[in-house]
């Protein structure tokens, strides 16, 4: 499984070098790395947000009969199923192309934070630096390989507040990281829409996810916001059609639901 492993990191490596063979750009060439990832992956991208968007729509279907048969499980399991095949719908296809697309995100992201992108920039992102690093090293911090804690940069910050006018070392990370935040946040709109449980996940989300990104090099922080921009079109795309698809079936119910004999 190791070798299997390296393998599959080798030729992620080879392939992004081979584009920046073409481009003499690293940033091209992880983004075109990216591209080339989505396009392999968009299958199952596909059917894992078709699934997810005919769930969402079918929520206040399922709730109805969750009140219908609240005492009789054996009745709601009937009927839900029912309501899946009516709507072809799979509860757990969901879950299955996500969890196949989890080692290929897992490769490409330790070939990017492994790769050695010394002093390299694209659109002015140090692709060899986070977020914490360009902020210390604007404020004249030393960074030893690149790794820095967010309290030694506050630190840093309180002692010498007027290194924050070196705005041009650390502006492109930092805009890119609040892109990557605000791109999740959108997603997490347009996959938890209309469902007030989830509206403390939607804020959670983004705001975990921006501090985990602050130590994450550049390069890690550009695939992930063009993978983050193209996943939201492609959400997007699958939003229109799947409410165009839902509008043509019929209603379940056209009333609120009751029990038979009721």
């Amino acid at each position: 499984m190791g070798s299997i492993w390296k393998m599959g990191g080798d030729l992620m490596m080879k392939l992004m070098e081979l584009v920046h063979g073409f481009t003499g750009s690293w940033g091209l060439a992880i983004i075109t790395l990216t591209l080339i990832v989505r396009l392999l992956l968009h299958p199952l991208t596909q059917k894992q947000m078709a699934s997810m968007q005919k769930m969402q729509k079918l929520q206040p279907r399922i709730k109805m009969l969750q009140e219908k048969y609240k005492d009789d499980k054996e009745s709601l399991n009937r009927e839900m199923m029912a309501l899946y095949r009516e709507n072809k719908v799979n509860p757990a296809a969901g879950c299955l192309p996500l969890l196949v697309q989890l080692p290929v995100f897992i490769l490409l992201y330790q070939v990017l934070t492994n790769y050695d992108f010394s002093g390299v920039s694209f659109l002015g992102i140090q692709l060899d630096g986070s977020v914490l690093t360009t902020l210390g090293r604007a404020i004249g911090l030393t960074v030893e390989k690149e790794q820095l804690g967010i309290m030694a940069v506050v630190y840093g910050i309180m002692a010498n507040p007027a290194g924050l006018l070196n705005i041009g070392v650390y502006l492109a990370n930092t805009l890119l990281l609040a892109g990557i935040g605000f791109l999740t946040w959108y997603q997490q709109q347009l996959t938890a829409s209309g469902n007030p449980q989830m509206a403390m996940m939607n804020w959670f989300m983004p705001l975990f996810l921006t501090f985990i990104c602050l130590s994450l090099p550049g390069g890690v922080l550009l695939y992930w916001g063009v993978s983050s921009l193209l996943g939201v079109v492609q959400q997007l795309r699958m939003s229109r059609k799947t409410a165009a698809e839902m509008q043509q079936k019929p209603a379940l119910f056209k009333d609120k639901p009751t029990k038979s004999g009721d």
